[in-house]
């Protein structure tokens, strides 16, 4: 998948091209709550180990969020959380980007081209500078180059249920998503009866290719500004109000889910990355209004899986180059 815009923060912040697929919010749960039935399970979890529940949530798009704090991935399947495992990340030179990405590539059988060409199982690239998830060392501790380390038999499971495009938020708190009653942003006359319409309810497709191309829409509260990507291109760019504007919205990624009752809705992951605040989900959507003309554009172009990024930082085309759509709040050294 191509990728075209760099959002920096002292030359470290990016933006990701797509976050291809929805997340259908039902029957959610905190990642960890005192209410959490698998909360015993989750603590007791020792290095290499993880749990694994497929049948809560069979088909759907996924979502992984990876708990530096906790050292942690959580797989998310239509909101639903289907698996935890352990995992190791950067250890301190080397510290894994926090941020919001997208699985880029995925190679079974991956060779290191930057580490005496060392076996790296079940790869799903998420930069193009050598940070992925794929089966590795767990010592209970953060001991790779940047990368996250996986158990093998989870980076097994894991790999046959992503897609080229599946979102991965790595993050030093976040929460499980969480549904957005009201859709806010981008809603229009007709777009209810649109989005029912292109709904394709079950499953994702098993790569970028097969799915037509992603639409994804960053807001900055910096710039008051909307920009719009279909695939790889910037196809609207326009401005926002933002009441309150002096108050931060904090780090949330929303996909818009099909319709159910006739009315789309927002899923939402709030994170914490690199010490940002995370976001209000409901709080902050809400607090934006996007110009009518430039929303009339946008709503020609949203369908089920389209994303939304919402940061405080700056989005203007001076902050870009052609490093890549990826928001990472602090920069790999590997």
């Amino acid at each position: 998948m191509p990728l075209t815009h760099l959002l920096t923060r002292r030359g470290v912040m990016k933006l990701t091209t797509a976050l291809a697929g929805g997340l259908v919010a039902d029957a959610l749960l905190p990642a960890i709550a005192a209410d959490d039935p698998d909360l015993a399970a989750i603590r007791a979890l020792t290095p290499g180990t993880y749990v694994w529940y497929p049948e809560r949530a069979p088909d759907g798009f996924v979502a992984i969020v990876v708990n530096l704090a906790d050292q942690r991935a959580y797989v998310y399947r239509n909101g639903v959380r289907i698996g935890v495992s352990t995992v190791s990340t950067g250890k301190e030179g080397h510290e894994t980007p926090t941020g919001v990405f997208t699985i880029l590539g995925k190679d079974v059988d991956h060779h290191s081209s930057l580490y005496n060409d060392a076996s790296m199982p079940y790869t799903e690239r998420l930069t193009w500078s050598g940070v992925a998830l794929h089966a590795g060392g767990l010592p209970g501790y953060p001991s790779s180059h940047g990368c996250i380390h996986l158990p093998l038999a989870f980076s097994k499971l894991l790999f046959a249920i992503t897609h080229v495009g599946t979102p991965v938020i790595i993050a030093d708190a976040h929460t499980a998503p969480e549904d957005v009653l009201h859709p806010g942003l981008v809603m229009s006359e007709g777009l209810e009866q649109q989005l029912a319409v292109s709904a394709t309810g079950q499953g994702a497709p098993q790569d970028a290719a097969a799915a037509p191309e992603a639409v994804s829409m960053v807001v900055s509260r910096a710039d008051r500004s909307i920009t719009v990507l279909r695939g790889a291109q910037t196809a609207v760019q326009g401005s926002v109000t933002i009441r309150d504007p002096d108050q931060p919205l904090g780090n949330v990624v929303y996909v818009l889910t099909p319709a159910t009752g006739g009315t789309p809705r927002w899923s939402a992951i709030s994170y914490e990355g690199g010490q940002a605040a995370p976001g209000s989900a409901q709080q902050a959507l809400a607090r934006i209004t996007v110009d009518p003309a430039i929303n009339r554009q946008v709503a020609t172009l949203v369908q089920p899986g389209a994303t939304l990024f919402v940061t405080d930082l700056p989005a203007h085309p001076g902050t870009r180059n052609d490093g890549g759509f990826v928001v990472m709040t602090h920069k790999a050294t590997s």
